[in-house]
């Protein structure tokens, strides 16, 4: 199930990961993502992943092709936040920033979600640079 959140900023998609992930559930994230592309000249993702069990294989596919999509629009994405314990998540996005250079990537514990969602929430820098403004 992947449940979209509140997050308190135009700029930030945020959601819970659990359970089994199906093509609609992503495809609800990524319509969400587009929306918030549209309305903010970059986005920042923050993710809760809980006790997720399974993807399905349309919904790993429809991940893959819409992340594929996404290379040369990486620009566009600012931070993303991963909130988890797992530790098998940690090194995965911490494989992800190496590849992801353009957004910044971090791991946060259940305990700091407060603390992931405040990071993740500041204002991208503006085209000239300038911190905490939305161009």
């Amino acid at each position: 199930m992947l449940e979209l959140l509140p997050s308190g900023a135009a700029h930030v998609v945020a959601m819970r990961v659990s359970g089994r992930v199906d093509a609609n559930d992503l495809q609800r994230a990524i319509d969400t993502i587009e929306s918030a592309k549209k309305a903010n000249p970059r986005v920042s993702l923050y993710a809760e992943i809980d006790d997720i069990r399974w993807m399905t294989f349309t919904a790993f596919l429809r991940d893959l092709g819409y992340g594929l999509t996404q290379i040369g629009d990486m620009g566009r994405y600012y931070r993303a936040a991963t909130v988890s314990d797992k530790h098998w998540i940690r090194h995965l996005v911490k494989l992800e920033n190496h590849v992801f250079r353009s957004m910044e990537m971090r791991t946060f514990r259940v305990r700091d979600k407060r603390a992931a969602l405040e990071w993740v929430s500041q204002p991208p820098p503006d085209r000239d640079g300038h911190e905490g403004a939305m161009a």
